[in-house]
């Protein structure tokens, strides 16, 4: 094992506490809001859109975003760029433009809850079940990524680490809800891009500037050329044909898993959910779109900086694509401690300790939103659904509250599986794969296809994450087939979705659907278009109204794809 332990002096601790104590304040504060479930689950729906905005892209901001994408920029250089420019920022604009409407519109508390005014229990327990398991098994990536670095960089023991961020996590959502996880998520957007900026522009130096990476890339003999632009992205993708590669990227992840994670996932949705108006929800993804773009340039690039200054990393990507797996373990890294390798060779005391803050703020963020949507999920679409109903409002706060114990302590174990991956973008787009794409799947026919019944719903939903754990099981357990890089996890998304759009057309020809009048607010035909727009936009200012903001974020990400070609 690399030694990565950093040289922390006084000032680097006093940094780390201090945010300590802004966290606990913040989750304090927001407690004197509490009084109402609404207000503990949803923040009484009264935040404005720049602070869900914001908070959006925070809550994404945790191990995938920071650690998972450095080192898959250290490994596959800028075609990682598709994670944002490709897989995030469009999806993000149809969330806001023609999404958003639905679920704001609805007053549902949930996505799941949609799904079961949708589709009935049926698909509303599939879709209930799953999340809660998926937000269980995701916390504990940004846990045990937590406690590594905690470990690694200032050798307090790894059981240390994970007991203390729960404790955090667990004090804050517990006594604030919602809106202490929003309000400590716009914090620490801050102070991850504060850590994260200066890492990546001394690195830069380091290696002479964009073009003296660029030159040091291309010599290194280990991806050179390709990757320097983000397509084909062949490495990426695991598809020799750029073709296919293509048609990968842009379905596979740009359609199917993007669509699948930014339309679906109460975590994200949850935040907009919380927002004052129906206008304030349709912005909060589209506000968020426009720092998406730029987070790459401090996430990514400082991964591809670290694979050609760190001796270590160097030598164990060398290993790595050569194909000497013995000697890569032996070597004692991963790419996954691309960004630790870089603070530690790179980042002086006062600067070390703000970048430590801030990946201790990435961690927790992520876990504190999995959490909280974890508990919404398990109180109003579990427990009030299928447990009590009719019970008094505190008593669903009650059971908020211990679900989010329960979710802590149980991803200190989860936090166990997580550290198997040695890049954890391989196990984050496995589970995406089977718990998003399909249920994207049943989202998109069920909102424009009013004849989809609620048989099908979660007949579709079922059989989609079967053929897509089958199909990876085939892959990594039997190898009936190899696909490297990415392209396992995009093949089974996209086989998750096709399976799903068939199975559900199929049983639709077979069973009875709702009737039209139950699908008001639920299917695009049958809701009055005044219903899905706020009737004071029109004379707000065009930089707060979604459809001329969404317009200008795609030409944006447009040109940006054009640019990084």
């Amino acid at each position: 094992m690399v030694d990565l332990r950093l040289d922390a002096q006084w000032i680097d601790y006093a940094i780390i506490a201090l945010y300590f104590v802004f966290v606990l304040g913040v989750g304090w504060y927001a407690k004197r809001g509490i009084s109402t479930s609404i207000e503990f689950f949803l923040s009484g729906r009264s935040l404005p859109a720049w602070v869900t905005g914001l908070a959006f892209i925070s809550a994404n901001l945790g191990a995938v975003e920071i650690m998972g994408m450095s080192a898959t920029g250290a490994q596959y250089g800028l075609p990682t760029m598709h994670y944002f420019w490709v897989g995030a920022v469009p999806a993000m604009l149809f969330l806001g433009v023609v999404m958003m409407p639905f679920y704001y519109g609805s007053k549902v508390r949930s996505v799941p809850e949609f799904m079961r005014m949708r589709f009935g229990t049926g698909a509303h327990l599939v879709n209930s079940l799953s999340f809660a398991v998926a937000q269980l098994l995701i916390a504990g990536v940004n846990l045990s990524l937590l406690a590594t670095v905690v470990n690694r960089l200032l050798g307090w023991p790894m059981w240390v680490g994970l007991v203390l961020a729960a404790a955090f996590v667990l004090f804050y959502i517990t006594v604030g809800g919602l809106s202490a996880a929003i309000y400590n998520e716009v914090l620490q957007f801050f102070v991850i891009v504060a850590a994260l900026l200066p890492l990546t522009l001394i690195g830069l130096h380091r290696v002479g500037g964009w073009e003296g990476m660029k030159e040091r890339i291309a010599g290194d003999g280990v991806g050179g050329a390709e990757q320097l632009h983000t397509w084909p992205g062949q490495a990426l993708s695991g598809f020799d044909s750029p073709v296919l590669s293509v048609v990968g990227i842009v379905f596979g992840l740009g359609f199917v898993l993007s669509f699948g994670y930014w339309t679906t996932n109460f975590v994200e949705v949850q935040r907009a959910m919380a927002s004052k108006s129906i206008t304030a929800a349709r912005m909060t993804p589209i506000i968020g779109a426009f720092p998406k773009m730029l987070i790459p340039f401090i996430v990514i690039v400082p991964g591809m900086i670290a694979a050609v200054l760190v001796g270590e990393l160097a030598e164990f990507k060398q290993l790595d694509v050569g194909g000497d797996a013995a000697g890569a373990a032996a070597s004692g890294v991963t790419y996954n401690d691309a960004l630790l390798l870089l603070m530690r060779d790179v980042l002086p005391n006062g600067l070390l300790g703000v970048a430590i803050a801030g990946l201790l703020a990435a961690f927790m963020a992520g876990m504190a939103a999995n959490i909280s949507a974890f508990n919404t999920v398990v109180t109003y679409d579990l427990y009030e659904q299928y447990v009590k109903k009719g019970a008094p409002d505190g008593h669903y706060t009650l059971i908020g509250r211990i679900a989010t114990a329960a979710a802590c302590v149980i991803a200190i174990f989860t936090a166990l599986i997580a550290g198997q991956f040695s890049n954890l973008m391989d196990y984050l787009q496995t589970l995406f794969g089977f718990f998003n794409a399909p249920l994207f799947a049943t989202f998109i026919l069920g909102m424009f296809w009013k004849r989809m019944t609620p048989t099908a719903g979660w007949a579709g939903l079922v059989s989609g994450t079967l053929a897509a754990v089958a199909l990876w099981s085939a892959s990594t357990f039997f190898g009936v087939f190899e696909l490297p890089g990415q392209g396992l996890a995009f093949v089974s998304a996209a086989t998750a979705f096709v399976v799903d759009i068939v199975v559900s057309v199929i049983v639709t020809r077979f069973t009875a659907p709702k009737p039209a009048h139950e699908l008001k607010g639920l299917v695009y035909s049958e809701t009055p278009k005044a219903d899905l727009v706020d009737p004071e936009a029109k004379d707000l200012p065009f930089w707060r109204r979604p459809a001329p903001m969404a317009g200008i974020a795609l030409v944006l990400v447009i040109i940006l794809n054009i640019v990084f070609a």
